[in-house]
């Protein structure tokens, strides 16, 4: 599933089957946790609605672990929920502050997919 309740979960599974969202991050510390699978270059994945259906399977085709203040423009274009870096940055430090860490030099791993099937 995309984000962390159904609201941004629906908004971030729209964009990725419209095809304006083809990259999302996450901490670092998820994968490391066990919380989430990390993810493996060309491995399909798939996305889940809040409801737990299936919504649309992903190919991983890129990753990179990035300091969260190192992470790029254009990659935060590419995630498809902000029209600038700085929107993307005050957005994703409320979201990692909600699920219980943030700092500026936190690592996150960023991804970008292309979408394999809608459902």
């Amino acid at each position: 599933m995309f984000g962390d309740g159904k609201e941004l979960c629906d908004k971030l599974t729209a964009l990725v089957i419209s095809g304006e969202k083809i990259a999302t991050c996450e901490a670092l510390s998820a994968y490391t946790s066990g919380e989430e699978n990390m993810p493996v270059l060309g491995r399909v994945d798939l996305a889940l609605t809040w409801e737990r259906n299936p919504a649309v399977a992903i190919r991983t085709t890129e990753i990179e672990i990035r300091m969260f203040n190192e992470v790029e423009e254009v990659f935060a274009l590419d995630e498809g929920e902000n029209a600038d870096l700085e929107g993307w940055r005050k957005d994703h430090q409320k979201y990692f502050e909600r699920n219980g860490h943030f700092d500026l030099t936190m690592e996150v791993v960023c991804e970008r997919f292309e979408v394999v099937e809608v459902y």
